[in-house]
């Protein structure tokens, strides 16, 4: 028995790592922007010491030390943008996430995908794809356990892509 139990964690452990190295591949790729936040960075920046009396600031201090990882892809490249799309695709096919919000505007696709969390607020996994069309790209991928609603702070303060179409999905949910 125990050496079942052995045996299933081993075939496991690449399931678990794949969230990560789902989007890996565009890291370094000289056509696509990347920014890859870690834990380790949430933490430092949880750090930090404010005053008290900056209600906003420490509120998205209290957002960043929930945070694991963070990170957001932009591309104008056709190629890579059919990439990027074709990756969230397949992540969504073994991560099955909820759709929280799709919105089509100017020629640009919005799709917002979650996996909740303890509560119908709290959020484990976030992730947004802004087919650009014609122009940008995005791909935003935030895990954690953080309250949706507390979004709107960290993408004003980080002047994250797709700020605006997270704040509306937070007012959504």
């Amino acid at each position: 028995m125990k050496k079942f139990v052995i045996a299933l964690l081993i075939a496991m452990l690449p399931v678990a790592s794949f969230a990560q190295d789902a989007f890996a591949k565009f890291e370094d790729v000289t056509e696509i922007t990347s920014i890859i936040v870690n834990k380790k960075m949430f933490e430092l920046m949880g750090q930090v010491k404010l005053d008290p009396k900056d209600k906003e600031g420490q509120k998205y201090l209290a957002l960043v030390k929930k945070l694991d990882h963070l990170r957001v892809f932009t591309t104008s490249s056709n190629k890579y943008s059919g990439e990027l799309k074709n990756a969230v695709t397949g992540y969504l096919k073994s991560h099955p996430l909820e759709e929280l919000m799709r919105v089509n505007e100017g020629g640009q696709n919005i799709k917002i995908y979650i996996k909740n969390g303890a509560t119908a607020s709290q959020v484990k996994e976030l992730l947004m794809f802004m087919d650009g069309g014609k122009s940008e790209t995005v791909l935003l991928s935030l895990t954690g356990n953080f309250d949706l609603n507390d979004l709107s702070v960290l993408t004003e303060k980080m002047a994250l892509p797709g700020g605006e179409q997270l704040k509306q999905a937070a007012k959504k949910q």
